[in-house]
């Protein structure tokens, strides 16, 4: 019998990278989606392609990098808007939100879930982020994963739903679950600035250190400097 198949958005970054590795521990065939928004640490994706080749899963870089000029007023978008820095919880990282970006890479997963059988479309949205995206909330992959029932409804895998399993972990948690898993934290990518190394002071390198430190689990990551938050 064959294994069900999962179409998993996956940045590349440490977060969605565990989730391929978890859902491949669950035994899915997976097709990874990545997405070229115009998003200025669009690096990240090389982390979703080896993630891929290391799991034998088939993958695809979306190209969405003409809508960046629409999406102007995000420092992930915008390049006159400077990255803040800080922790993740400070007021100054709603510069960083995307409008509706999940709701965007969701809507192509889905239409890409009924076009291959799949069983599920998974998200790595994680308790960390419902600080600043509404779009990484509970309610929000509740109210989706509705929508979408009705959306598809008669097409595809008739059980096709929406999993995020870490909608209720934290960073560290998932730290965690991706030593356990044997995730290459190395080869994924979390700064928002986008450079040559993480840059350690900008909202996901204070998370992506602090995880590490709090799951006891060493991190592998170059910095250009820590923060001191």
């Amino acid at each position: 019998m064959p294994k069900p198949k999962a179409i998993a958005i996956v940045s590349g970054g440490l977060d969605s990278v565990t989730l391929a590795y978890k859902l491949a521990a669950e035994g899915y065939r997976l097709h990874l989606l990545s997405f070229d928004y115009g998003q200025r640490h669009r690096r990240e994706i090389e982390g979703a392609e080896a993630a891929a080749a290391a799991l034998g899963a088939d993958f695809d870089r979306i190209d969405l990098s003409g809508i960046k000029r629409l999406l102007h007023g995000s420092a992930l978008t915008d390049d006159r808007i400077a990255v803040p820095h800080g922790h993740y919880a400070a007021p100054t990282m709603a510069a960083t939100v995307v409008p509706n970006r999940n709701a965007m890479m969701l809507a192509i997963a889905y239409a890409v879930a009924v076009a291959e059988g799949a069983l599920v479309v998974a998200t790595g949205v994680h308790a960390g982020d419902h600080f600043v995206y509404p779009d990484c909330r509970p309610g929000f992959v509740e109210a989706f994963d509705a929508m979408q029932v009705q959306a598809v409804e008669g097409f595809g895998h008739p059980n096709l739903r929406l999993v995020a399993p870490f909608v209720h972990s934290t960073k560290a948690e998932i730290v965690a679950e991706g030593h356990r898993l044997g995730v290459p934290f190395a080869a994924t990518w979390s700064c928002y600035e986008g450079g040559d190394r993480h840059c350690g002071r900008c909202g996901t390198c204070v998370e992506r250190i602090e995880a590490f430190a709090l799951a006891g689990v060493a991190d592998p990551t170059p910095y250009e400097e820590i923060a001191h938050v």
